[in-house]
């Protein structure tokens, strides 16, 4: 036993359970977040994908993004898993380690966390006005 085993976690079935074969493992994981990805992209209109590599920390993923900037992301298997799948899916895919993210996804997510703000403000608000109204 190495000093990095240490820390790494161990399960009913070894290091790293849940991952590899077994019931569902990463072939499970794979196949539900192309399930997901095909529901969400049938769901919405100029939708592209777009390839993140594998890191340390996370598999290759991929990320579709819509027309308004919604987007989801989820586990492949490889690159080519991504570029089969998107192909499948008739949508353009790009590396996104060549040509960024799209603005549309960054302005999606800065008015969803503004109406988080306000919804938070008026809910707190509401209270206030309620506790006030009791005393």
């Amino acid at each position: 036993m190495g000093l990095l085993d240490l820390f790494r976690s161990r399960g009913p079935s070894g290091p790293r359970s849940g991952r590899g074969s077994g019931s569902g493992g990463r072939r499970g994981a794979y196949a539900e977040g192309e399930a997901h990805l095909r529901e969400w992209s049938a769901a919405r209109i100029g939708v592209e994908a777009f390839v993140e590599p594998r890191t340390t920390v996370t598999e290759t993923t991929v990320v579709f993004v819509a027309h308004d900037g919604e987007w989801t992301r989820r586990r492949v298997a490889n690159p080519n898993a991504a570029k089969k799948l998107a192909r499948s899916l008739q949508m353009p895919i790009y590396d996104v380690q060549l040509v960024g993210y799209p603005n549309r996804m960054r302005e999606h997510d800065a008015r969803d966390r503004a109406l988080r703000k306000r919804e938070r403000r008026e809910r707190m608000l509401r209270e206030l006005r309620a506790k006030d109204r009791d005393a």
